[in-house]
């Protein structure tokens, strides 16, 4: 019985000294014990998880070790970053595994237990530790270019601890030893400005290799080194000679080491894999197999011996994002004869990848797969917006016993696949798509009351995982599938909401900076289209995709980095700009806008283009500045200051009319403009306006390319037209983000009309059914209809806001995001008497939370009064809102619905004199008269019409548009006029 009491008050002494907080999820360089990291100061983050409220981390310790020997004990650090905090510890060696771990303090100072122990391993650290040479082929290739075969025998009479291989190719390269598989990554080492920028690869091989005699064998593939790439059909863009570097690192149980290195000692052959292009496909003859050629004994007698090339290693860094990965797998759908007589399957998802098939047959036998997104009006496989892409893979049996295929170094886009040449009966279960895309952890979940939303939000998704393989392309089908920047930029805020692309864009952006030239930025990355010219909206990657990693994660080091690129790219335009003017130069403009056949005068969407190209040259001077502030640049903070000045000056001067009109009447040119602060306040409600003026002109159909459309909504929302940007969201003919939906889409199509209402085919030469740019809808899905935005003093969701706007007919939407604190959530449902909020928010972080309601009164909170809830911090009224201050922690509101609007308003809460500070007018006056609003301004007046659903917000009959401030008790104490493209605000008296 005493041993009990003395056990429970040891138990009871422990929950006393550990805070009620654990720390998990323990990230080395943004991924869960990675191996190969290329830096001696690598980056810690973790997260806290506790069920409390308010819980903030105050202090942190953490270890690093390698065996017993402690490399760095940080000791007690009063801070609460737990996201990104350097190492700081003795100097890290090459390929050799740490492990770390971390406790933390809360903000009552109770420490929590150490974390589990995590692990990293360094790659080559230093160049000069490369020992291996590159090896090419021995042999004379033949016009087709078959994938070389090379192998290396060795023996290992020792007891093996670890082994570490390091490889590399020009090409693509698979490796294995001993008969397995080295890794599961694929396409390997990806795609870099190779010049520059050679990726390997780092693997633990320790449970491949035996004692005594083993075996390693690599093939490669053309790639996108020497490969057809580009719509040009360029080859050997970066070398014509195939090449292969490869370094093992045995060490065993005595501390000593061994080196199994590519040299003159290995062999080489042509394999099965007789011709293989990205584009193209790839042909694998059975026949043609060596037979245990990585296993240890085999026959390499009529071998030829490798070359030796003297190919640079200066270019060679670690990998640095995630590798390309085998992810979702599909089962045919549906086997069926075309009205041409063709044989073909439907997976039921236009995917990126590649199909495994399982055949029996005899000895050359052929089997012929083709692949399309897209079936023509009558069921016909359709080909032609492959352009010159052939997408065949072709299989040719050895004969014998059933045999299985699959490609190794190409990919197509494909929902479709026509079968010719297959020996017996078409069975499902002899044929598996495979999903191929860079392993990015999924981060976002998004879901809504509208099963159309919802398959938009899955076609977003399936566009994204379709073509981030390794870089961000256009499209994965026809002969381009390059890294377009901008189509990259448009789409990398909603990228950051679906996965985690921290490191995907971190590695890509150090391409588009190794590729500019004299700052100017390619329209491709890594660029094999050859000169740079910087076109806006497509350069300005170089300054919006660091911006928008920064406020997603928080990650100051990519500005860090990116810092020079930016500049660069800034300095280019200004170095062309004349009176402060970019308006010089070729420009894609608002690619693949929208024009209806009738539209004969192109009001709709003929947008100047160096109109655009000022204000991309306004945005990208802004994000300078913004990253400026961030590294406390103050300097050259100050001096682009002045720059953006003039820049919007003479946007103003060239684009603005005197009447306040742009000279290019466009949604684009309006949703640019407004997005960035191009006009004077006083013109931008009225531009407002003008926007939402046209958006209803074509039946609340939007007219925006690829540059116009991912601000669309944004400044609709900003402006007060929330209403109109439902619709444009809801709208389902064309164009619209529906109207594929509609037609089956399971992607983002390339244009709004890819098929026509008639289900013909816009032009085959551009017409991509899976291309993301359009998806970008995606972000205001995340930040405005759900509210989930983070604030960029607290960048990463440090400090986030929740600030949903409700409408568009929909009950019910709500959407979390994976964040580098935990999982935040937001979701809200519309009751008939009430609106209901689910948040959560991670530990140490805060929030500042949007909740759609009258007064602070008509909230609960977990069932109580929000006014009594001690954890939460009401800030004040704000619109529409209430805003409350909170930490961590699950929240549940309840916010009772406003009484039904009447055809009469409360008119002495407006009702009196209001001064104005400044302008052409001193003040403005509101009287009543049998329920109505009149506003009186110089002798003038006119009566006002309340705007339904806006509280406090009136329009006039000669287009002015009013609007009252309340302060936080509810009170009308302010009145904003725009009226004659000018604004005036007036304090009440």
């Amino acid at each position: 019985m005493k041993k009990n009491l003395v056990f429970i008050v040891c138990l009871l002494l422990v929950q006393v000294v550990f805070a009620q907080v654990s720390v998990s999820n323990l990230l080395c360089n943004n991924l869960q014990n990675p191996i190969g990291i290329g830096t001696a100061k690598p980056r810690f983050s973790w997260q806290l998880n506790s069920t409390q409220r308010n819980v903030k981390q105050s202090a942190y310790e953490i270890k690093v070790s390698s065996g017993k020997e402690t490399l760095w004990s940080s000791e007690k650090i009063n801070s609460d970053k737990s996201v990104m905090v350097d190492y700081a510890g003795k100097s890290l060696q090459s390929g050799k595994k740490y492990n770390w771990q971390v406790r933390v303090w809360d903000n009552n100072g109770k420490v929590s237990a150490w974390s589990s122990l995590a692990s990293f391993q360094t790659a080559l650290l230093d160049k000069s530790e490369w020992k291996a040479k590159w090896i090419t082929p021995g042999y004379e290739e033949d016009a087709l270019r078959a994938s070389p075969l090379f192998r290396k025998e060795f023996s290992s009479t020792k007891k093996i601890v670890n082994a570490t291989a390091y490889i590399t190719a020009h090409g693509l390269y698979e490796a294995q030893i001993n008969g397995q598989r080295v890794g599961d990554a694929y396409l390997t080492p990806g795609w870099t400005a190779y010049k520059k920028r050679l990726q390997f690869q780092t693997y633990d091989v320790t449970s491949l290799l035996k004692n005594g005699s083993n075996a390693v064998g690599v093939t490669l593939g053309s790639g996108w080194y020497r490969g057809i790439i580009g719509f040009t059909n360029s080859v050997n863009v970066y070398g014509k000679d195939i090449a292969l570097l490869f370094q093992l690192v045995i060490t065993y149980s005595d501390g000593s080491t061994e080196s199994v290195v590519s040299d003159e000692s290995w062999k080489s052959s042509a394999g099965s894999i007789v011709y293989s292009e990205i584009y193209n496909g790839e042909t694998i003859d059975a026949r043609k197999e060596k037979k245990g050629w990585t296993l240890p004994g085999y026959n390499d007698a009529a071998w030829t011996p490798v070359k030796v090339a003297d190919f640079s290693k200066d270019v060679l860094i670690a990998a640095e994002n995630e590798p390309v990965k085998k992810h979702e797998t599909f089962k045919p759908i549906k086997i069926f004869t075309t009205p041409k007589g063709e044989k073909v399957i439907d997976f039921g998802q236009n995917l990126v990848g590649w199909v495994m098939l399982k055949a029996k047959g005899n000895a050359g036998d052929k089997i012929v797969l083709s692949h399309a997104e897209v079936l023509d009006k009558y069921g016909n496989f359709y080909t032609d917006n492959l352009r010159a892409a052939k997408a065949q893979d072709t299989y040719i049996l050895k004969g014998g016993e059933e045999e299985s295929f699959e490609p190794h170094f190409t990919w197509q886009g494909f929902r479709y696949i026509r079968i010719e040449g297959y020996p017996g009966e078409i069975k499902p279960e002899n044929f598996t798509a495979v999903a191929l895309y860079s392993d990015m952890q999924p981060t976002g979940t998004f879901t809504s009351s509208n099963p159309l939303i919802n398959q938009l939000q899955h076609n977003i998704q399936w566009g994204q995982k379709g073509n981030f393989l390794d870089v961000p392309t256009d499209c994965p089908q026809r002969d381009e599938r390059l890294g377009w920047t901008g189509d990259a930029q448009v789409f990398s805020r909603t990228a950051s909401f679906n996965m985690n692309v921290h490191s995907f864009f971190s590695k890509w952006l150090k391409d588009v900076e190794a590729d500019q030239q004299k700052g100017v930025v390619p329209f491709v990355i890594p660029n094999v289209l050859g000169a740079a010219i910087s076109s806006a909206g497509w350069a300005d990657v170089a300054t919006i995709i660091p911006w928008n990693m920064y406020l997603a994660y928080g990650d100051k080091q990519i500005l860090e980095n990116q810092y020079n690129s930016m500049k660069a790219y800034v300095e280019s335009i200004r170095a062309i700009a004349k009176d402060n003017l970019w308006n010089s130069g070729f420009h894609f403009g608002d690619w693949l806008f929208y024009r209806p056949e009738d539209d004969n005068d192109g009001r709709a969407a003929v947008t100047d283009k160096y109109l655009i190209a000022q204000c991309f040259y306004a945005n990208s001077t802004q994000l300078l500045i913004n990253a400026a502030n961030v590294l406390g640049k103050t300097d050259e903070v100050n001096n682009y200051t002045a720059l953006l000045s003039k820049i919007k000056e003479a946007f103003n001067k060239e684009y603005v009319t005197d009447n306040g009109r742009l000279v290019s009447s466009t949604q684009t040119a309006y949703v640019l403009a407004l997005n960035f602060d191009m006009l004077p306040e006083a013109l931008r409600e009225q531009a407002a306006k003008r926007l939402a003026e046209n958006v209803k002109s074509y039946g609340n159909h939007l007219t925006t390319g690829f540059l116009g459309t991912p601000y669309l909504c944004h400044v609709l929302t900003r402006y007060g037209y929330t209403d109109v940007a439902y619709k444009l969201l809801l709208q389902e003919t064309y164009p619209s983000w529906l109207y594929p939906v509609k037609m089956g889409a399971t992607t983002i199509w390339e244009r709004w009309d890819g098929q026509k209402p008639d289900s013909t085919f816009q032009t085959p030469g551009m017409n991509s059914f899976n291309h993301y740019s359009y998806g970008a809808i995606g972000d205001w899905m995340y930040r405005k209809m759900v509210g989930l935005d983070t604030y960029e003093d607290g960048a990463g969701y440090k400090h986030i806001k929740v600030k949903p706007y409700i409408g568009g007919g929909f009950s019910s939407a709500s959407a979390s995001l994976q964040t580098y604190y935990g999982k935040l959530s937001s979701g809200w449902k519309v009751n008939a008497n009430d609106i209901t909020m689910d948040i959560e928010i991670p530990a140490n972080t805060t929030a500042t939370i949007y909740i759609p309601a009258e007064s602070a009164e008509a909230i609960t909170e977990g069932g109580k009064p929000l006014t009594s809830d001690a954890d939460i911090k009401i800030v004040g009224k704000e619109e529409n809102y209430v805003v409350v201050n909170v930490g961590s922690g699950v929240y549940h509101f309840v916010a009772a619905k406003p009484k039904a609007e009447t055809a009469s308003i409360n008119t002495g809460e407006y009702v009196g004199e209001y001064k104005v500070a400044e302008g052409m007018i001193s003040k403005i006056e509101v009287k009543a008269k049998e329920g109505k609003l009149i506003l009186l301004v110089y002798n003038n007046s006119g009566e006002l019409d309340p705007v339904k659903g806006v509280k406090d917000q009136f329009n006039g009959a000669d287009g002015s548009v009013v609007n009252f401030i309340r302060d936080s008790n509810g009170k009308v104490i302010k009145i904003k006029l725009s009226a004659l493209g000018m604004l005036f605000e007036g304090t009440k008296q």
